[in-house]
């Protein structure tokens, strides 16, 4: 059975800003718990690292739609089953509210047991500040891809005329 979890947070950043960052997967340690690595496979393929509650998975995620400025879903690839999206909306010129909708599936005990106590719940609100002070802290995105992405595919510049 999968856990949806769900988060808000508003951050004092221009949309633009916000969405930015969050195209930088590899940045994803500094402020996700328990997320060790991302590794920005090609535009639309990432692969991850994570530990959590002592268990290490490691999985690939496809990034299933990007649109600049308004949201990133990505979906993993294979067993492990993990799927989010974020959207972003700009409330005001520097101030972007950011919602998270997170989807994974519990596998053993105690990731059974945390959903049940919403750990993952309140790590996911704890991740979402996080994301809220390294972004503001620097008040600029550490790089930024702003290409499209529809049904996991980057329309090609013939789509595009």
């Amino acid at each position: 059975m999968s856990t949806t979890l769900n988060a808000s947070v508003d951050v004092d950043v221009p949309v633009r800003v916000a969405y930015d960052q969050w195209t930088q997967f590899e940045t994803f340690p500094e402020f996700l718990g328990g997320v060790e690595e991302v590794t920005q496979l090609d535009n639309t393929l990432t692969h991850w690292v994570a530990k959590i509650g002592g268990v290490r998975r490691e999985f690939d995620a496809e990034i299933v739609e990007q649109q600049p400025d308004r949201v990133v879903a990505w979906a993993s690839v294979g067993e492990v089953v993990h799927r989010g999206r974020v959207r972003f909306t700009p409330e005001g010129a520097d101030r972007t509210k950011v919602d998270a909708e997170i989807e994974w599936q519990p596998e053993d005990f105690v990731e059974k047991v945390g959903a049940a106590l919403q750990l993952d719940d309140l790590q996911v609100k704890r991740d979402l500040k996080r994301f809220k002070d390294f972004v503001e802290e620097r008040n600029a995105p550490t790089g930024a891809w702003r290409g499209e992405v529809h049904g996991g595919v980057e329309p090609s510049t013939d789509d595009l005329m």
